[in-house]
């Protein structure tokens, strides 16, 4: 079987991402669910599909212990957690564009950081994307919600922290299956504390 073209596959990547962002817009404000019952259903769900699937990938073999580590999986609560919050006020577009703009800057400032360098073109699009967030995050008739936009920022800078710390952390849907697991633990939490 031919590998999928690298262009269908990140397709198909920002089609699921925007889908969340839809989805989560929805079910905030069409439905009569709370942004910590929210985050509590989509991690748990999560947690128990990824545990379902590593238990059918060890096959009859013993199941491993749990991969993960807590850090990671504070920085995926805190990013599901923000992520509801900040949809009860924003706007769909407004919520992905800086969600989206909050994760590249985080990967590509700690690359940078630790000493990897952009050529021309990739400078000038980090610094057209600043411009971008800053512009919309402006005052002015169609700047968003602030709460709701340091909120879906704080998402973005977690997911990409997470992005960061899974590079090269094992299996990766062993050690998903892990943060997912611990990750229950706070967004249980917060859910029963609300």
């Amino acid at each position: 079987m031919r590998p999928l073209h690298p262009a269908l596959v990140t397709l198909v990547a920002m089609l699921a991402f925007a889908g969340n962002s839809l989805l989560c817009r929805v079910a905030l404000r069409d439905t009569a669910i709370d942004p910590a019952s929210f985050t509590s259903l989509r991690i748990v769900s999560g947690a128990l599909v990824l545990w379902w699937i590593v238990r059918l990938r060890a096959g009859a073999r013993p199941a491993a212990a749990m991969a993960g580590n807590w850090a990671s999986a504070c920085a995926l609560f805190v990013y599901a957690a923000a992520f509801s919050f900040a949809y009860v006020s924003l706007a769909t577009g407004t919520g992905a564009l800086l969600l989206f703009g909050a994760v590249q800057a985080t990967m590509i400032g700690v690359g940078l950081w630790r000493g990897e360098r952009l050529g021309a073109a990739q400078t000038a699009g980090l610094v057209l994307a600043c411009a971008g967030l800053v512009g919309l995050l402006l005052p002015g008739l169609s700047s968003p919600p602030l709460a709701g936009a340091m909120l879906m920022l704080a998402s973005g800078v977690a997911w990409g922290i997470y992005s960061l710390r899974g590079k090269g952390a094992g299996d990766p849907t062993q050690v998903t299956a892990g943060n997912f697991m611990r990750a229950t633990v706070p967004a249980i939490v917060l859910s029963l504390a609300t």
